[in-house]
């Protein structure tokens, strides 16, 4: 069958590759896609936000199944259109996708549904939100409610500094997306991720995955969107991921429960505090780099899953995993996550996927005219390395980084360090 995969990122890239893989696929158009490929694959010049365009595409090339990768199109709602028209979509719709493109629904859901989480207030006036802000401690987190590119969050180490992020916010610094500003608590303890697919009602977990958010080494500067990731996460105990299982079920059985058919992957981000799992946030989609490392080591067939999923019926549906483990180091842009050029020639990748065990999906990258592959994008590469044990993975990721060369490129070398 002919598919469509909406998105631009390593995510992306690393859907379509296991997609690829799939005896069942015909042709895979990708839209906008990148500079990565994948057999029967192709880039297409489609706008994700626009439903309809989807829709007379999938229509005007056969395509049987839409898989929307990235969390703008699921909150426009273009899943709903999609299936509307009579095709089948991988993703949830606007009201499902509200548990990521509204912290403060998201929040309040968990309120509803006793799914620990920490407290919170929700302000959409600057002055309401400074006099809750005086009577709370620091450290304290103030976030953007609404999608922000992954830089509507601050971890605020004084209350002078959370006051400048609840003026900025307000001051419109990110736009519609902090007219309303969530205030929370902040939770202490390693985080994780914990991703299931859901056909609404049931719930397939998969593996769970640690990723590393801050820039520098030792989990240092600024956010950004994810420098490395590895699974499995051996410091989870079985009770902690029995636990942190239920409040995916739980949420599942609440989104249900609330009318809202929610079929697609849902994304738990965990913080294990000291009184046990609590969630940091949900995503209504894979995460990015985690699905770098998730779906390599998935030796199911993913389109089936997808398939399933799209149609509502997971019930005969098993997920397969490989034994072994998969590290991924993102290589990014000088500059990242703040300001960086684009187009600078990438080479190496060939000698770096000659490394036992590696395969290097594009984040950032594009075909210059001429067919050069450049950087577009602040995350550029993720070298991913599967292995028998932590150490071979992590080892052989290292090993491949250093062959991949273009101007200005950097990378912690501090990924999966705590898990040794």
């Amino acid at each position: 069958m002919n598919i469509l995969v909406l998105g631009s990122g390593g995510r992306e890239h690393a859907i379509v590759c296991a997609l690829a893989a799939s005896p069942l696929a015909g042709s895979i158009f990708v839209a906008p896609g990148n500079g990565g490929e994948a057999p029967g694959a192709r880039n297409v010049v489609l706008d994700a936000l626009d439903a309809q365009a989807v829709v007379a595409f999938a229509r005007s090339n056969d395509v049987e199944l839409v898989v929307v990768g990235p969390e703008a199109p699921l909150v426009a709602g273009v899943a709903d259109v999609v299936r509307e028209a009579g095709i089948l979509c991988f993703g949830p719709g606007a009201s499902g996708a509200r548990m990521e493109g509204s912290k403060q629904f998201s929040k309040e859901f968990m309120e509803r549904h006793s799914i620990p989480t920490a407290t919170f207030g929700a302000f959409t006036d600057v002055e309401d939100a400074l006099t809750y802000l005086q009577k709370q401690s620091a450290p304290i987190v103030v976030k953007a409610d609404g999608l922000a590119a992954g830089k509507g969050v601050t971890v605020a180490a004084t209350l002078e500094e959370a006051e400048q992020a609840v003026r900025e916010c307000f001051a419109g610094r990110f736009g519609e997306a902090g007219t309303t500003v969530v205030i929370e608590e902040c939770m202490t303890g390693p985080e994780c991720s914990l991703l299931v697919f859901t056909d609404g009602t049931r719930v397939l977990p998969m593996a769970p995955a640690q990723d590393h958010k801050r820039a520098g080494e030792g989990d240092t500067g600024p956010n950004t969107g994810g420098m490395g990731v590895y699974s499995p996460v051996p410091l989870v105990t079985d009770e902690e991921y029995a636990l942190m299982l239920s409040y995916m079920e739980r949420t599942v059985t609440g989104l249900a429960a609330e009318g809202i058919d929610y079929r697609g992957v849902l994304y738990g981000g965990f913080m294990l505090t000291p009184t046990g799992p609590r969630v940091l946030e949900f995503n209504a989609r894979f995460g990015d780099p985690e699905t770098q490392v998730l779906l390599p080591r998935l030796k199911s067939d993913l389109l089936e899953v997808m398939l399933a999923v799209a149609r509502g019926d997971l019930s005969s549906v098993e997920l397969e995993w490989d034994d072994g483990w998969a590290v991924s180091v993102v290589l990014a842009s000088a500059g990242y996550p703040g300001d960086y050029e684009k187009g600078k020639p990438i080479s190496g990748i060939e000698a770096a996927e000659a490394v036992a065990g590696v395969k290097v999906y594009h984040a950032g990258t594009k075909r210059a005219q001429d067919g050069t592959l450049v950087t577009n994008g602040g995350r550029v590469l993720n070298v991913t390395a599967l292995g028998v044990s932590f150490a071979q993975a992590r080892e052989r990721a290292y090993e491949a980084c250093g062959f991949i060369s273009f101007e200005g490129a950097w990378y912690r070398r501090d990924i999966g360090a705590r898990a040794l």
